[in-house]
C-alpha cells in the first residue's frame, strides 16, 4: 500500500482529551507512510512537550484570537469556539493554500466534534474530509438519533423536554436521561455551546454522499451502536493509544509511556512497584473537570476507608481549601500516594493496579479496557454519563456509583463500590474476568488482521 501521495490535515482542541487520541492517528498515518500535518491552537502547540518525531509528521497552529493560557480565561467556552471557528478557518485556509504552492498540497482533513468548520474549510478547497469520533460510537449514535433531519429530537425549533427524554438504540437497552450526554439536555451549562457544533456536524455529514466518520473504538466492542447509524459510515479503528501498550508493555520499560504536556514528573511509578499485584486503587478525574471541595474530600475519606492502597491524581491548585490540604498532609506513604499528574497509561499497566475510580471519559475508560484494569465510574459531565452506563450494564467491567441529590459520590458509596470491584465476592469476579476478556479483544483489534487493523487499511486503500 503506497500512500506517499497522500498529505493528511488533522486538526484537534489543545485539551489534552482532544489531542492524544488525534496525534495517537496521525503518528499511525504517518507510519503508514503518509505525509500529515497535525494543528491545533497556538497555544496548544506551544504545551506541547517533545513533539513526537515520526518520520512524515509535521506540526501546525491556527489562532483562536488569544493564542494564550491567560486569555482564555476570561472568555466562556461559546465565546472560545466562535473565536476558534473565527480565526482558525482563516489560518488554516492560508495554510491549505501556502502547502498546495509549496507542492506538498493537503489532500485529505479530519476533525473532531467541535470543529465542523473544518469540514466546510475543506469542501471549500475541493479536499475530502472525515470526522474523527474521539468519544464511543454509541454517542455518536445517540448523537445522530438526536439531531438527524429524518425524526430527530432537535431541529432548533421544538424545545427538548427534559423531563420526558429517552433515546433507544437497536439491541441496547434505553438510554434515559441520566444515560445520556449531559450537553444534550437543555437544562445543562453547556447545552447552548455546544449543541450547535454537534448539530452542525450531523447537518455536515448528511449532506456528504460519501461521508466517513473514523471512531475511536473497536467493531467487537460497540457492534450494535456501529449498525445503528444509517447513511453513514462508520469505521473503527481503535483503540487510538500508544503500540507499545498493545504489544506486551513491561512497566519496568522506561522508553515508552511519557509526559506530552509540559508537567512535571514524580516518582509514582516506583512507589507502586512496592505494592502486592492488583492492590492498588488508581484514581484520576481527568485534565478538565474541576472537583468541588466535598467532592475532594468524600473521594479522600472513601479511600481511606475502603483500607486499600490507592494513587490520587489531585491537580496542583494555588487555592487549595485549607480541609483539603490537611487530609492531604497526613496521608502516610504507605496508606497512599497523591500526585498532580501521571502516566495514565503506565500506571494502569502496572501490575499493582487493581480497579481505576475514574470520570468514565472515554479515553480514560479505553485505557482502562486495553490495561484490563475494572472501573468505580463517577461521571459528571458531558459523554462520561453514557460511558458509566456502558461500564456496568453493557460490558459488565465495573460499576456505576450512585450520587447524592447534590451530585456528590459520597464516601460510603466509594468504599461500597471499591469493595465490590475489589472485594472476593461473586459480582467482582465477575468484572475482572470480563475486564480481563475485553482486554484480550482489544489488543486483538489493532494487531495485524484484527479489526481495526483492517478497517484502518481498508480506509487508506479506498483513498487511492
Amino acid at each position: 500500500m503506497n500512500i506517499k501521495h497522500q498529505h493528511f490535515l488533522i486538526t484537534a482542541l489543545p485539551a489534552q482529551g482532544h489531542i492524544n487520541p488525534t496525534l495517537q492517528l496521525a503518528k499511525n498515518l504517518a507510519r503508514a507512510g503518509a505525509q500529515v500535518t497535525f494543528a491545533t491552537t497556538v497555544y496548544g502547540v506551544r504545551r506541547i512537550k517533545n513533539p513526537p518525531a515520526s518520520i512524515g509528521l509535521s506540526f501546525a497552529s491556527f489562532s483562536d484570537g488569544y493564542d494564550d493560557a491567560e486569555s482564555m480565561k476570561n472568555r466562556d467556552f461559546a465565546c472560545f469556539l466562535s473565536d476558534v471557528k473565527c480565526f482558525g478557518s482563516k489560518d488554516l485556509t492560508k495554510f491549505i493554500q501556502a502547502s498546495s504552492n509549496e507542492g506538498r498540497p493537503v489532500t485529505f482533513a479530519i476533525y473532531t466534534v467541535l470543529l465542523p468548520w473544518v469540514a466546510e474549510v475543506a469542501s471549500e478547497m475541493n479536499i475530502h474530509s472525515a470526522l474523527l469520533a474521539i468519544q464511543c460510537a454509541t454517542s455518536f449514535a445517540i448523537y445522530h438519533r438526536y439531531f438527524n433531519s429524518h425524526d430527530g429530537i432537535y431541529d432548533e425549533i421544538r424545545e427538548v423536554d427534559c423531563t420526558s427524554i429517552s433515546i433507544k438504540l437497536p439491541d441496547l437497552s434505553l438510554f434515559q436521561k441520566e444515560d445520556l450526554p449531559t450537553f444534550l439536555l437543555p437544562n445543562d451549562p453547556f447545552f447552548a455551546s455546544i449543541v450547535p457544533f454537534v448539530h452542525e456536524n450531523i447537518k455536515i455529514l448528511e449532506q456528504d454522499s460519501k461521508a466517513c466518520v473514523l471512531v475511536n473504538t473497536f467493531n467487537e466492542l460497540e457492534e450494535a451502536s456501529i449498525k445503528a447509524v444509517h447513511g453513514m459510515n462508520l469505521i473503527p479503528i481503535g483503540p487510538l493509544i500508544p503500540s507499545a501498550f498493545c504489544d506486551g508493555y513491561d512497566s519496568s520499560d522506561k522508553s515508552v509511556g511519557g509526559n506530552l504536556f509540559d508537567i512535571p514528573e514524580n516518582d509514582c511509578l516506583q512507589w507502586l512497584d512496592s505494592k502486592p499485584e492488583r492492590s492498588v486503587v488508581y484514581a484520576s478525574f481527568g485534565s478538565l473537570l474541576s472537583l468541588k471541595k466535598q467532592e475532594k474530600m468524600e473521594i479522600l475519606h472513601g479511600l481511606k476507608e475502603a483500607g486499600r492502597s490507592y494513587l490520587l491524581v489531585l491537580r496542583a491548585d494555588n487555592e487549595q481549601e485549607e480541609d483539603v490540604k490537611t487530609v492531604v498532609e497526613n496521608i502516610s506513604s504507605e496508606e497512599g500516594m497523591i500526585v498532580p499528574w501521571c502516566s495514565q497509561m503506565e500506571v494502569l499497566c502496572h501490575r499493582s493496579i487493581g480497579c481505576f475510580l475514574t470520570h468514565c471519559g472515554w479515553n480514560s475508560t479505553l485505557e482502562s479496557i486495553v490495561a484490563g484494569v475494572p472501573i468505580v465510574g463517577c461521571p459528571h459531565l458531558s459523554d462520561q454519563t453514557t460511558n458509566a452506563k456502558l461500564i456496568e450494564e453493557v460490558w459488565g467491567i465495573g460499576v456505576r456509583a450512585k450520587a447524592n441529590e447534590e451530585g456528590v459520590v459520597e464516601r460510603a458509596e466509594i468504599r461500597r463500590c471499591l469493595d465490590t470491584v475489589m472485594g472476593g465476592g461473586e459480582k467482582g469476579e465477575e468484572i475482572r474476568r470480563n475486564s480481563a476478556k475485553w482486554r484480550c479483544v482489544a489488543i486483538e483489534a489493532v494487531k495485524e488482521n484484527g479489526s481495526s487493523h483492517n478497517n484502518f487499511r481498508n480506509f487508506l486503500q479506498n483513498l487511492e
